[in-house]
């Protein structure tokens, strides 16, 4: 069975944005709470509205990402992927549960996530082959990638939402 990653992630991509708009007007609709003086800016559903303007725009990066994809195949079709699809729905699957289920919380958040995308940074773009160069500067660039990460949501959830994280 051959896997049309270009139409699969088109398919995502169209359901991601339909979620993503369901999204923003979900929150958009939400009670805002005016009644009991409460500042605007802290309105229940901003949130929800962010996030679904995010999503919005992701959905339709990779809806274009796709499409090109889809273009430079017609010119010149990628090579099959056999199982690699499968192997790495099943890495992220499981890195995704080691960090939910055992690091955060068994660790300082910021460690954890810092953690989290750099091991992932490093499984997904490692080359199999080259120089010693080239993969010391993925392990730089994943270093600066994980920290960076963390120490944005980290900030996003302390200082934006209030959240004390474990």
């Amino acid at each position: 069975m051959s896997l049309d990653s270009a139409k699969a992630d088109r398919i995502t991509a169209v359901v991601l944005f339909a979620l993503g708009l369901a999204m923003l007007v979900g929150g958009y609709t939400m009670d805002r709470l005016e009644i009991r003086q409460i500042h605007p800016a802290s309105i229940p559903g901003l949130l929800p509205m962010i996030l679904g303007a995010t999503m919005m725009l992701c959905a339709a990066l990779l809806f274009v990402g796709a499409a090109r994809r889809a273009r430079a195949e017609a010119v010149e079709p990628a090579p099959t992927e056999g199982g690699e699809s499968w192997g790495r729905m099943a890495a992220t699957a499981g890195l995704s549960a080691v960090y939910a289920l055992v690091l955060v919380g068994w660790l300082p958040f910021f460690v954890a996530t810092a953690l989290y995308v750099g091991l992932f940074i490093l499984i997904f773009t490692w080359p199999g082959s080259g120089t010693s160069a080239g993969k010391v500067k993925i392990v730089v660039i994943a270093l600066v990638f994980a920290v960076a990460t963390a120490g944005a949501i980290s900030a996003l959830f302390r200082y934006g939402f209030l959240v004390r994280l474990p």
